[in-house]
């Protein structure tokens, strides 16, 4: 199989494209371009005309707000297969968020004019970007949510969960430095290193140099408040 069929399937198990054939999908694929990216590689910057839609294939991307003082906010990571950048081929205009490779990274982009055509051959797309932005807002309220009304060890406790998968896997520190994980829920290095200190004094993980492990999963929903949130 070579690499446009290749594409074409992994393009199949994004949701809005999964009613097209082959043919289609392949069609699809042939409007835009694969791209690669070396870990801690720039994708796109914020404020920069429109980047178009991305689908990753292979690796792991982070969405990043930057602020005035240069701090860095991880609003999503993205993993395969998924899109992101989708509204900038909805109304041309600028990359809301900057997009950085956190693996080595594997790219189905397509430009805002391609897809318009795109979307005049194939209407039902559209219906299924709805969906796609409806969920993102979904997501947007819920992240509002969490920074306005959750303390800094409820937000560390609730991406605990997250990475452990509600407590079923170890988190590697390799992966997930004190940075990163600030960087996720809006937060300075220190707060976070502070709040791990407390939830493992508490026992609800364990905490080493290499691992994080979750001791008590009822005991950090708790901690997370949640339940205590709208919108979860």
């Amino acid at each position: 199989m070579d690499e446009l069929h290749r594409l074409a399937e992994s393009l199949r198990s994004v949701r809005h494209f999964q009613h097209l054939s082959l043919i289609e999908i392949i069609s699809v694929v042939s409007a835009g371009q694969v791209r690669r990216f070396l870990a801690d590689e720039t994708i796109f910057y914020e404020g920069q005309p429109s980047a178009g839609m991305h689908v990753l294939i292979s690796g792991l991307v982070h969405l990043c707000k930057i602020g005035p003082q240069g701090q860095v906010n991880i609003i999503k990571v993205v993993h395969p297969v998924s899109m992101f950048n989708e509204v900038t081929v909805l109304d041309g205009s600028e990359n809301p968020v900057c997009a950085q490779a956190a693996q080595d990274c594997t790219i189905w982009q397509i430009s805002y004019e391609p897809f318009q055509k795109l979307l005049l051959r194939h209407p039902e797309i559209s219906v299924g970007l709805l969906k796609v932005l409806a969920t993102r807002n979904r997501q947007l309220i819920a992240h509002y949510a969490d920074l306005s009304f959750r303390p800094v060890q409820a937000r560390v406790a609730k991406l605990l969960l997250e990475l452990s998968d509600n407590g079923q896997v170890n988190i590697p520190r390799y992966e997930h430095s004190i940075s990163q994980m600030a960087a996720r829920i809006a937060s300075v290095p220190e707060a976070v290193s502070r709040s791990l200190g407390e939830l493992a004094r508490r026992g609800l993980i364990f905490s080493t140099r290499t691992e994080i492990r979750v001791l008590n999963v009822n005991a950090l929903r708790e901690a997370a408040q949640m339940d205590a949130l709208l919108f979860e």
